[in-house]
C-alpha cells in the first residue's frame, strides 16, 4: 500500500472511528488488569506478611514457655524445612548483638538494620522492610519484631516466588493485552463499517447520479435510525431535484413554443418594412406591431426572473408595515374602469386595521395578478369580491369571482410555469400570474389556497403572517 493510500486510510471515518473503539477498548481493559493486578499483589503481600507475624507469634510462645535454647531449635527445624535459601530466623538483643540464628550462608550480607531496631526501642512492635540483595534476583521481605523482654526476632523471607508469580501474570498480561487490542482493532473495524455502511449506500447513490443515473434512490431501510434518516433526506433531496429539473425541462419546452409566435411575428413585421409597404400607415402598424411584441417578450423574460428570484429564495423584499386594505384598494381602483366596461361589480369587504410586514410591490402585483385573472375569466354582468380577514396569527386576502372557474384537473397544474388550461387559452396572457403570485407569497414565508367550482366560479386566498405594527417590520 502506498503512503498515499495509507495518508487516505487516516483520514476515513471507518478508520478513526475503529482507531477510537480500539483505544477506549485497550484502556479499559488494561485499567481493569491495573487494578485487578494491584489487588492481586497486595493480597499475596498480605498474606506473606500474615506468615511472617504467625510464624513470629509462634516463637514468641516457645521463648516464654521453654527458653532460647528451645527458639534456636525451633528456628533450625523451621529453616531447613522450608529451605535456608529460602527463610532466615535471627535472635539479637535491641543493640544488636546476635543472640542465636539459623544458617545465613545464603544470606550472609544481611545484617540487622539500625533503624529497625530504634523503632522497636521506641515501642512499635513489627516493622517489615523489603529489601534487594546484592547478587540475588529477587527481593527479601524482612519482619523486626520483639518477642520477649529486649529480645528481637528477625524473619527473611524470600521473594523469588513472589516476584515470579509477578512476572508470570505480567507475561500473561502482556499477551493477553495485545490479544485483546487486535481484538478490539478487528471489532471496532467491524462495527465502523457495519455503522458506516449506510453513508457508504449513499455514496455509492451519489456517485451513480454523478455520471446520469438520475433515477437512483437510497434503500432507507437502514438498521441505524440515524442512516435512514440520512437516506430519507438524500432521497427527499433528490426528488426536489429531480422535479426541479423536470420544472426546468418543461419550462425550456414552453419558452421555445411561446417564444416561437412572438419572434415569427417580429420577424414578418420587419420582413415587411424592409420590403416596404404600399402606404405609411401599414408600416406604423408593422412597427406597432413589432414593439407590441417585443414588450411581451420583456415582459415573459422578467417575469421568469422574478419567480426564479422568489423560489430560490434571492428575491430581495422591502418589507414595511402594511395595511392590506390600503393595498388592495389601490389595486381594486386600478382594475375598476376594466371591470365597469364589461359590467362586473367588484364589491370590497375589506376591512380597515390587518397589518402586515410585506414589500408593497410585490404584494400589490400578486393581488393584481389574481384580480386581472378574475375580470378576465368573469362573464358581463357578473360579480367579483374582493375580502380581507384575521385567522389567529394570519391575514388572509380573498379575491373570489363568479366566472366559469377552473376544472378540477387543471387545479394541481395551474401554479406551473406557462400552463394554460383549455379555457384560458383564448384569453391573452403568459401563463405566468398564478406562478408569480405563489411564488411572491412564498418569499413572504405565507400560503396560498384555491377553491373552484366549474361555471360557478373560483376563490384565492392569500394567507399571509400578521403584523401588530405598521412601522418598518
Amino acid at each position: 500500500m502506498s503512503l498515499r493510500n495509507l495518508s487516505n486510510l487516516g483520514r476515513t471515518l471507518w478508520f478513526r472511528l475503529a482507531l477510537w473503539y480500539s483505544a477506549i477498548f485497550a484502556a479499559s481493559v488494561f485499567a481493569t488488569f491495573f487494578a485487578f493486578y494491584h489487588t492481586i499483589i497486595s493480597v499475596v503481600e498480605d498474606r506473606e506478611d500474615s506468615d511472617l507475624l504467625s510464624e513470629a507469634k509462634e516463637f514468641s510462645n516457645i521463648l516464654a514457655s521453654k527458653g532460647v535454647a528451645e527458639v534456636k531449635a525451633a528456628m533450625d527445624i523451621e529453616a531447613e524445612s522450608e529451605g535456608v535459601d529460602k527463610i532466615f530466623f535471627r535472635l539479637a538483643d535491641l543493640e544488636g548483638q546476635e543472640i542465636a540464628s539459623t544458617n545465613m550462608s545464603s544470606w550472609a550480607d544481611l545484617g540487622l538494620g539500625k533503624s529497625a531496631l530504634k523503632k522497636l526501642a521506641k515501642g512499635d512492635k513489627n516493622i517489615f522492610e523489603t529489601i534487594a540483595l546484592p547478587g540475588r534476583g529477587y527481593s527479601v521481605r524482612i519482619l523486626n519484631t520483639l518477642i520477649g523482654a529486649g529480645v528481637v526476632l528477625q524473619i527473611g523471607l524470600s521473594l523469588e516466588d513472589h516476584e515470579r508469580f509477578v512476572a508470570v501474570f505480567k507475561h500473561i498480561f502482556s499477551i493477553t493485552m495485545a490479544a485483546m487490542v487486535i481484538i478490539a482493532a478487528l471489532v471496532g473495524g467491524g462495527i465502523a463499517r457495519w455503522a458506516l455502511f449506510g453513508i457508504e449506500k449513499v455514496t455509492a447513490t451519489a456517485q451513480e447520479i454523478s455520471r446520469g443515473s438520475f433515477d437512483q434512490r437510497v434503500n432507507v431501510k437502514a438498521k441505524v435510525v440515524e442512516i435512514e434518516r440520512l437516506a430519507r433526506a438524500f432521497n427527499a433531496m433528490l426528488d426536489r431535484i429531480d422535479t426541479l429539473v423536470g420544472g426546468m425541462r418543461d419550462v425550456t419546452d414552453n419558452i421555445a413554443h411561446d417564444l416561437k409566435t412572438p419572434i415569427t411575428r417580429i420577424r414578418s413585421s420587419a420582413e415587411m418594412i424592409l420590403i416596404g409597404a404600399d402606404h405609411p400607415k401599414e408600416s406604423i402598424s408593422l412597427a406597432m406591431t413589432t414593439l407590441e411584441e417585443c414588450d411581451r417578450l420583456l415582459q415573459m423574460v422578467n417575469t421568469i426572473l422574478d419567480i426564479s428570484e422568489a423560489e430560490t429564495g434571492i428575491m430581495k423584499l422591502k418589507r414595511t408595515g402594511l395595511d392590506v386594505s390600503d393595498v388592495m384598494e389601490q389595486v381594486a381602483d386600478v382594475y375598476q374602469y376594466v371591470a365597469e366596461d364589461k359590467g362586473i361589480v367588484i364589491h370590497r369587504q375589506y376591512p380597515k386595521g390587518l397589518h402586515v410586514s410585506a414589500d408593497q410591490t410585490r404584494l400589490s402585483q400578486a393581488v393584481a395578478n389574481l384580480l386581472d385573472n378574475a375580470v378576465k375569466y368573469t362573464p358581463e354582468g357578473n360579480h367579483i369580491y374582493l375580502d380581507a380577514f384575521r385567522n389567529n396569527k394570519e391575514i388572509g386576502i380573498t379575491v373570489k369571482d363568479t366566472g366559469r372557474g377552473i376544472p378540477p384537473e387543471d387545479l394541481p397544474r395551474i401554479w406551473d410555469r406557462l400552463y394554460r388550461g383549455d379555457q384560458s387559452r383564448s384569453e391573452k396572457g403568459l401563463g405566468l400570474g398564478l406562478s408569480l403570485v405563489k411564488a411572491v407569497i412564498t418569499a413572504h414565508k405565507g400560503r396560498i389556497e384555491v377553491s373552484s367550482e366549474p361555471g360557478k366560479g373560483s376563490t384565492f386566498i392569500m394567507y399571509l403572517p400578521a403584523s401588530d405594527m405598521a412601522g418598518i417590520a
